[in-house]
């Protein structure tokens, strides 16, 4: 047994090379010559150089080496990383969400708390408190947690563009009549062909890529060694910080301004910890510290040692410290790792996006799930053309390494300083430190990256503003989805039908019942939603089976099969109306399961049968137990109140919907010899046992639940337009009317995203003033 967890900590470790670690080895292309591009060209020195190479190497130690690789990566959601499950397990452990559907009954799932830490006020209950009271501080700490996701995104956008462009650029250091316009011809050929290999998935594309990277890790750790002992043996004395100082002293302004280009060496730390979803913290750190870590190290110091006695090759890259032999084997392979460093943002990007899907702060988009075997690992091809565009026009647009890192030092800067300060909340509300610990962690790292952010900041005319431009679209467009959703939310909230007036209308609800079960969807979890007024009033007649059914995400990365579903009664048991609430992680994907009417059904079996056992449901209907549900579990087959058999014949009155007109039976027919994937559903036939010990109470209500599911499922869905009221602000008029309407428009619809078959489903349209 262990012996099998260290070979597939090591497969993991091996595959992370491919995609985690693509980005943060290929920094050493770009870092010296982004440095000097500057004012920094005028010191021209060896004292300048061991000045620039300790800063590096400090940097490289304290931000990947000391913060994520020790601290952060142990900071995981159960398994996942990045700005929104940091957001998720702060969520958990205090009331900061937006969006009021937290139930009491989320907080018993299993990965809602850490293990070993129990929900407890904390070392500051006062500051646990504040947050919680004041709805603008929640709403502060949404809007940085989406700064830091866009942001996220706006390095997919440039780490492809300065890795390709940073790579392809060695051509004119040997081929030195080529044009530049050439080279930029090049970089966007390469760039379309890597974004059309997304599609074949993170895993895949690991197996191909973590070898060329682990041969250009162990090539530029050997090129470092190399320079050193042929150039400047002594550049050993640089680590000492004290060569910072005397850089300082000697450039001033002038070198604080350089820090843009240092910071480049850290760049791709981030993934990291966003990638963490499809690895291991384990095999994260064991990569880094035996293979990444020390190369990078030899290649930096390898590259001053060079610079230190060739100090006119500062303006140049990269590619003149190679010696001339091996050159061309080596420009191979940096190409093909600056392809793989650019796989590590656009995996992290991906797995950002489903992240804010799934808490409601990003429009729906497709999520395609590429690897049977490591579920966090996915592909979604809006965000990958989308990405591809952005990347190429930059690229076309720049033509020019330094600009592009101008504006990739913001982006990263950024991301790390809104981890930062979401990592010193985790200290005090999830692991329940002192607040000292918290504030030594957050002034230590925070100040570091706020210098090297402000450094960034200067250099917003040239090329540094793409970044901002690019996380104001990406905050805009996720804040008003957020925003919609919300208010769509409160609306129903106070718009509830109350229990009262569902009751006065007896046991039929002043309708015809007809066979079948409708399953009407609300984001209610408590309570009767007003569409369901609405459908009454506009539909003669409903089902004899109603089941409100609730799909929501809870803030945490997965939900077990076995806690999924949530089932509760509405009204008596002779109104025939259930409430289920379908629970799903944010790094949960939601398949087109075939099964799911039938596991639907069988939850709802198993839920009379457990009321029939409480003693205290045998009493008359309280309208006080309305919110009362219940965990069903779906995997477990013992006591189940239903035998469930493949049923594979034809049309037959029990699969015709409701009817059993020929002309029906026909159409169904023909609907599903042109529709394959529902020809391909998989049919069953409930029966209920005969068994003497069950009531008959209970038998007749089973027997009325089969005999509806045999009769037909009906999806209802309400066709919602949103619309701000006359009297509100112009800006809640155009972030409802004109933005949300246009994603909402735009975005794919929710019978889709559910995977609701077409043939059974029901629209209502409604209008919502909110």
């Amino acid at each position: 047994m262990r012996r099998q967890y260290y070979m597939n900590l090591l497969l993991l470790a091996y595959q992370s090379f491919g995609v985690v670690y693509g980005d943060l080895s290929t920094s050493p292309l770009y870092v010296y010559k982004s440095t000097f591009s500057g004012k920094l060209r005028q010191y021209q020195d060896e004292e300048t150089v061991f000045g620039v190479l300790s800063l590096i190497f400090w940097t490289f130690t304290l931000i990947p080496l000391l913060k994520y690789v020790t601290i952060v990566l142990s900071a995981d959601d159960n398994g996942e990383g990045g700005p929104f499950a940091l957001y998720s397990l702060l969520c958990r452990h205090a009331k900061l969400s937006l969006l009021p559907n937290q139930q009491a009954a989320d907080e018993e799932l299993s990965s809602y708390y850490r293990n070993g830490f129990a929900p407890r006020n904390g070392s500051a209950p006062w500051l646990r408190r504040f947050l919680e009271k004041h709805k603008k501080m929640r709403t502060v700490l949404l809007l940085i947690v989406l700064c830091g996701a866009s942001m996220v995104i706006g390095d997919g956008v440039l780490t492809p563009a300065i890795s390709v462009l940073s790579s392809m650029s060695g051509l004119q250091v040997r081929a030195t009549g080529l044009e530049h316009r050439s080279v930029v011809l090049l970089s966007c050929i390469v760039l379309v062909g890597l974004f059309a290999l997304q599609h074949r998935g993170t895993q895949k594309v690991a197996f191909v890529f973590a070898p060329i990277v682990i041969i250009w890790l162990f090539s530029i750790g050997g090129i470092g060694l190399y320079n050193i002992l042929h150039w400047n043996p002594n550049i050993y004395q640089a680590l000492s910080p004290y060569y910072i100082v005397k850089f300082f002293r000697k450039t001033g302004k002038d070198g604080w301004i350089s820090l843009g280009g240092i910071l480049l060496s850290m760049t791709g730390s981030e993934a990291m910890f966003a990638d963490l979803g499809h690895f291991t913290s384990a095999s994260v750190r064991v990569a880094f510290v035996t293979v990444i870590y020390p190369c990078l190290i030899l290649q930096y110091m390898g590259h001053a040692a060079f610079l230190s006695k060739n100090t006119f090759h500062m303006p140049t890259g990269f590619y003149d410290t190679i010696p001339e032999p091996v050159f061309w084997p080596i420009f191979v392979v940096a190409t093909l790792a600056a392809v793989v460093g650019s796989q590590a943002v656009i995996s992290a990007t991906f797995s950002i996006v489903k992240q804010c899907h799934a808490l409601g702060c990003f429009p729906r988009v497709k999520v395609v799930h590429t690897s049977r075997w490591i579920y966090g690992q996915i592909y979604i091809p809006e965000i990958n053309w989308i990405l591809m565009v952005l990347c190429v026009a930059v690229t076309v647009s720049f033509r020019d390494t330094t600009l592009i890192g101008n504006a990739y030092g913001i982006a990263c800067m950024t991301v790390m300083l809104v981890t930062t300060f979401l990592m010193a909340l985790i200290v005090i509300f999830v692991w329940q430190r002192n607040i000292i610990f918290a504030l030594v962690f957050l002034v230590f790292f925070g100040s570091i990256e706020a210098v090297y952010l402000s450094s960034s900041l200067m250099k917003v005319p040239q090329g540094g503003w793409v970044p901002l431009v690019l996380a104001f679209i990406f905050m805009s467009v996720m804040y008003i989805w957020h925003y919609g959703l919300r208010r769509k939310y409160q609306f129903d909230l106070q718009n509830k039908v109350s229990m009262r007036s569902i009751l006065s209308l007896g046991p039929s609800l002043g309708i015809v019942r007809v066979p079948g079960i409708g399953l009407i969807y609300t984001e209610l979890v408590t309570g009767v939603p007003s569409i369901f007024s609405h459908f009454v009033t506009n539909l003669p007649a409903f089902h004899e089976v109603l089941v409100f059914l609730c799909v929501k995400s809870v803030p945490v990365p997965y939900v077990s099969p076995d806690e999924r579903y949530l089932v509760g009664r509405i009204g008596p048991k002779e109104y025939r109306m259930y409430r289920c609430i379908v629970r799903y992680g944010y790094k949960d994907v939601q398949r087109d399961d075939d099964n799911f009417e039938n596991m639907l059904v069988m939850s709802i079996a198993k839920f009379i049968m457990m009321e029939a056992e409480d003693a205290s449901s045998s009493a008359s209907y309280d309208i006080a137990n309305e919110g009362r549900m219940a965990v069903i579990t779906t995997t477990d087959d013992a006591g189940t109140p239903l035998t469930m058999r493949d049923f594979n014949g034809l049309a037959d009155s029990m699969t015709t919907r409701s009817s059993k007109s020929e002309s029906l039976r026909s159409l169904q027919s023909s609907y599903e010899q042109e529709s394959p994937n529902v020809s391909r559903r998989r049919r069953v036939r409930f029966e209920v046992p005969e068994d003497d010990d069950m009531g008959q109470q209970v038998k007749d209500e089973l027997m009325a639940l089969v005999e509806a599911k045999h009769a037909g499922v009906a999806y209802i869905m309400g066709h919602s337009y949103i619309k701000a009221r006359r009297s509100s602000s112009f800006l809640k008029k155009f972030a409802i009317d004109v933005g949300y309407s246009f994603l909402r428009k735009n975005c794919r619809g929710p019978s889709v995203t559910l995977h609701i078959p077409h043939i059974s489903l029901i629209e209502v349209g409604m209008i919502y003033y909110v």
